[in-house]
């Protein structure tokens, strides 16, 4: 009869593989077993992975412990799952040391561990604490982690992480004869504050569309010449927006984790803004490149997204934000995996009017006008302009302008109505048990049930749409912006003059 008991070599701990931002559980098995002396790593590693047996060679050598003159074998379970990146180190270490007998195996099997081994011993941070924590928490186990990645993993709050500087202070703990403390959450980080609206000199309307974009979410392009303050509204639109929830919070520092971006663990409840420059790649817009890595859309989930020059974008990058606009995740598929990652942003968009900026400008008007306007603002396909909720014209400031004292409301009161805004958005929603969170959101059903218009204002609707041949996306739109109008309003009933002026921002660059 076999013997099906477990060897007295095998021992096992548990990491994380990540597949957009899911941590896939992965069990660490080492076996020590009679044979010619060998260390392998199996179960689909990559190169970082399979380096990991050098780094934890040497830093057990460096603690005096020595490794048998037996065959090692790592197994990376399941098998058919890519394993990429550094923090496979501290697992594989620690499942070592439980296989030799120098760490009690039920201790390290109840845990979950990420980090990476530098050749003297101590660990390294590696990205992905945040949802390595979460996946430990759903499977009732502690995660182990280097101490730069505690405070950052604490933040979920539902298992106890323990974070060491070395793996000679992580063996004295799991050997209970140096217990680590705890992780607790890093601070609140405080991020700058962006400039007063009111430092923006003139441009009335186009403060009232950054406010209309921002209270319901919705896409804002600006079109001007150089100069007339087009990047300046959009650096003070943060300001404007209400802070990330706890729950948004949490789902964006994830994102952030996964790229790397989360500074000594401190989380914001401001809404990330990310700019990217007009020569940024696919990759790094929609995401991609080595590991699937999040891209700038997804960077900027649940907050803004601003592009600068927007015909200067390739035109596959910029087709390629369709979908992602209407969706709301993105989807980077490669060979061996497809990877989906949230990217519900606030897209603001800004163009010159032509090439030179001068198309509107008498005094410098551009040689080529008016093909000069069309080629350039041409590079924006109708299907990608037709997604842009809120458009218009920002005119040049003249001089006499620039030296008048700040006018209209202050960031601070604007940002106040917008939060108004949208606690009337979110108590409608809820009363309606709507999963949408903005106004932007709400289509179909959700949308017939919280924007259709009184008599007189669908009539405007219906000949607005009938006059500038609007397309089911604009006519949709054009309720959306309006129920916006009407609740920065104070209004329950979307009526004639929300939409009249819904309908004039929606007339600028496009027939759609």
């Amino acid at each position: 009869m076999l013997d099906t008991a477990r060897p007295d070599s095998l021992a096992r701990i548990h990491t994380v593989a990540f597949e957009g931002l899911e941590a896939r559980r992965v069990e660490v098995q080492c076996a020590v077993t009679p044979g010619l002396p060998a260390f392998a790593i199996v179960g689909l590693p990559d190169k970082a992975v399979s380096e990991a047996r050098e780094r934890v060679r040497t830093a057990l050598s460096g603690m005096a412990i020595a490794l048998p003159s037996k065959r090692i074998t790592i197994n990376l379970s399941p098998a058919d799952l890519p394993k990429e990146g550094s923090h496979f180190d501290l697992p594989i270490a620690l499942a070592l040391l439980a296989a030799l007998g120098v760490l009690p195996r039920e201790r390290v099997e109840e845990a979950v561990a990420l980090g990476e081994l530098s050749l003297d011993g101590s660990l390294v941070a590696v990205i992905g604490a945040l949802p390595a924590a979460l996946a430990a928490g759903e499977d009732d186990r502690v995660l182990l982690c280097p101490a730069a990645c505690g405070a950052e993993a604490a933040w979920v709050g539902v298992t106890p992480v323990f974070a060491a500087g070395s793996l000679a202070e992580m063996i004295a703990h799991l050997t209970d004869r140096a217990p680590l403390a705890q992780a607790m959450p890093g601070e609140v980080r405080q991020d700058a504050t962006p400039g007063d609206l009111r430092e923006v000199r003139g441009q009335e309307r186009a403060k009232r569309a950054l406010e209309i974009a921002a209270a319901g979410r919705h896409h804002l392009l600006m079109v001007g010449p150089p100069g007339s303050g087009k990047s300046m509204l959009a650096a003070r639109l943060p300001g404007l927006l209400p802070p990330l929830s706890a729950a948004e919070a949490l789902e964006t520092s994830m994102i952030h984790s996964l790229a790397g971006l989360l500074d000594e663990g401190g989380i914001s409840r401001t809404r990330p803004y990310r700019a990217p420059h007009h020569t940024a790649s696919m990759a790094a817009i929609v995401g991609g490149g080595r590991g699937a890595k999040p891209g700038e859309i997804s960077l900027a989930h649940n907050g803004v997204l601003f592009l600068d020059e927007f015909p200067e974008y390739p035109r596959a990058v910029l087709e390629t934000l369709r979908q992602p606009i209407e969706t709301g995740d993105v989807v980077v598929a490669r060979a061996n995996a497809h990877v989906t990652y949230p990217c519900r942003f606030l897209l603001i968009a800004a163009a010159n009017p032509c090439r030179c900026g001068h198309l509107y400008d008498a005094d410098q008007a551009c040689g080529r006008a008016p093909i000069c306007g069309e080629d350039y603002l041409g590079k924006i396909s109708g299907p990608l302009m037709d997604r842009f909720d809120l458009r218009l014209e920002v005119p040049p400031v003249g001089y006499a302008d620039l030296d008048l004292p700040p006018s209209g409301d202050s960031s601070a009161m604007i940002a106040a109505r917008i939060s108004a805004a949208r606690d009337r958005q979110a108590a409608r929603f809820a009363a309606l048990d709507l999963p949408a969170r903005c106004n932007a959101d709400a289509e179909g059903d959700a949308l017939d049930r919280i924007a259709t218009p009184d008599a007189e204002g669908k009539e405007l609707l219906l000949k607005a749409a009938d006059r500038f041949r609007l397309s089911a996306r604009g006519y949709h739109r054009i309720r959306r912006v309006a129920r916006t109008i009407a609740d920065l309003d104070g209004d329950e009933t979307v009526s004639a003059p929300h939409i009249a002026e819904a309908i004039g921002f929606r007339l600028i660059g496009a027939q759609n």
